[in-house]
């Protein structure tokens, strides 16, 4: 188990609350630090620690400052899997919420999704894994097209996917839970079979033992 995170501290959530609304920019600038050190940092441990668990997140990046409050407000961070893949983390004082994204994705590679899809092999996969995490209390969202997509049969059977231009299984973390890398970790490795098959059939194709079970 990871020794640098041990939860967000008291003073994290009191630096939260003060940029609480629209804070003014000397408001931020009196908080900057205390900011860095209680809420920017233990992202920061928590995820060299993730890191430390396994090397599958070892890639990862975690947000600075912007002009707008909701920067100030969340703490963002970022586990890279593939190209527009990745594992979503964010804190704030309602604790920390995490999900396997799938987004800004361009056409070619919402092409890719949809015959995976589509396909009845690897889309009943799919199926199984996204109702799984929906069981399991995972929000599944995304950018859902009113209509299935040209070339597709209104009554295929996975006619919910395949309006997706882009998904995402999330869930959130309450702050007593997350008093180390433990629960993260589960977390994240409840959502690799998903981050596993949109890696699998959204990059480049390659010979089959080299990106089955990639990540």
């Amino acid at each position: 188990m990871g020794t640098r995170f041990h939860g967000w501290p008291e003073q994290a959530y009191a630096v939260l609350l003060t940029l609480d609304g629209e804070p003014t920019r000397e408001t931020r600038e009196r908080v900057r630090r205390q900011r860095e050190e209680y809420v920017r940092q233990p992202m920061i441990d928590l995820l060299n620690d993730l890191a430390d668990m396994n090397s599958r997140y070892e890639d990862f990046s975690v947000w600075g400052y912007a002009s707008t409050s909701f920067w100030w407000q969340n703490q963002c961070a970022v586990v890279r899997v593939a190209r527009n893949i990745y594992v979503g983390l964010r804190f704030n004082v309602d604790g920390l919420a995490i999900q396997a994204t799938w987004r800004y994705a361009d056409p070619e590679q919402v092409a890719l999704f949809r015959a995976a899809t589509a396909a009845d092999q690897s889309g009943g996969v799919l199926a199984d894994i996204v109702s799984s995490l929906a069981a399991d209390g995972h929000e599944i969202r995304g950018d859902v097209m009113k209509r299935i997509p040209r070339g597709y049969s209104a009554d295929h059977p996975r006619a919910d996917l395949l309006r997706y231009r882009s998904l995402m299984a999330a869930s959130e973390l309450e702050p007593d839970a997350v008093r180390d890398v433990e629960p993260v970790y589960r977390e994240c490795e409840r959502l690799r079979p998903l981050l596993s098959w949109l890696a699998e059939y959204l990059v480049a194709p390659q010979p089959t033992e080299l990106t089955a079970g990639c990540w």
